[in-house]
């Protein structure tokens, strides 16, 4: 094997998930968290987006429609991470999430970041975060990289949305 590494600058483009009810999330998708709807495709497929991209999100019901969740403990998605560009960004979204009742699954301080765990509607993982400055991230003696889960401070998240207010 060669050693070909992947260009730095790849990126992932989008997630594209099966859900039971569109509406639904959509209600989760745009509505909560605030992605802006880009395309439906008649009743069955809408794609959604942060900043006019043309689809971060990808939601159908093709195969999918009126179906239960996906089971927790089989093979699949295990979530869908979104990236905030700011840590006020994610209290903001904190805020949004308590105001509405929705629960989260877990919180947890990475080192590299902080992150918000909750499930869609259909059961899908989602993580919101945001990614501390890469030179405050935890390094071990050798270099490497030190990433741990440790309980996020939700109060001090918190305060960041209030800050500036």
């Amino acid at each position: 094997m060669d050693d070909y590494k992947i260009p730095p600058q790849t990126r992932i483009g989008h997630v594209h998930l099966k859900v039971s009810d569109l509406n639904r999330s959509l209600a989760f998708y745009q509505d909560l968290l605030g992605f802006e709807l880009t395309t439906m495709y008649g009743d069955q497929a809408a794609f959604l987006s942060a900043g006019g991209y043309h689809h971060h999100i990808g939601l159908n019901t093709w195969h999918s429609k009126g179906q239960p969740p996906a089971q927790p403990h089989a093979v699949g998605l295990y979530h869908t991470a979104i990236v905030y560009p700011t840590r006020k960004d994610l209290a903001m979204v904190l805020n949004r999430l308590r105001d509405a009742r929705y629960p989260l699954t877990g919180a947890s301080d990475h080192g590299v970041s902080e992150a918000l765990y909750l499930n869609d509607p259909d059961g899908n993982g989602v993580e919101l975060y945001w990614d501390r400055p890469k030179e405050l991230w935890p390094a071990k003696e050798d270099g490497s990289l030190e990433m741990y889960t440790r309980p996020l401070d939700l109060a001090s998240l918190l305060q960041e949305a209030d800050d500036d207010e």
